[in-house]
């Protein structure tokens, strides 16, 4: 079976599709820290030091080896001067 077939059959799975959906949540939100911290100029360390964690912490978000929470989301939008927005529906 070639890879056409086998990700066609893959996405007739509703959980497959849901999981795929979360998974790009994730990296959109990862990829919207990095873009927010560079564009500012800051390290993940000095990021790190502005929310007051570690610098690991940081790099797990942007690594997307794990979600930060709407909480954490809040206090970083404060720490970089941006905006949240949060959408939910089609």
């Amino acid at each position: 079976m070639d890879w056409k077939t086998h990700k066609r059959q893959l996405l007739r799975d509703p959980k497959v599709r849901r999981a795929l959906k979360e998974s790009e949540l994730e990296f959109q939100i990862a990829r919207s820290i990095i873009e927010a911290r560079v564009k500012r100029g800051l390290t993940q360390k000095e990021l790190a030091r502005r929310l007051n964690t570690k610098q690991s912490v940081i790099s797990r978000f942007e690594t997307v080896k794990t979600t930060p929470s709407l909480s954490f989301l809040k206090k970083l939008t404060e720490a970089l001067d941006i905006s949240l927005r949060v959408q939910i529906g089609a």
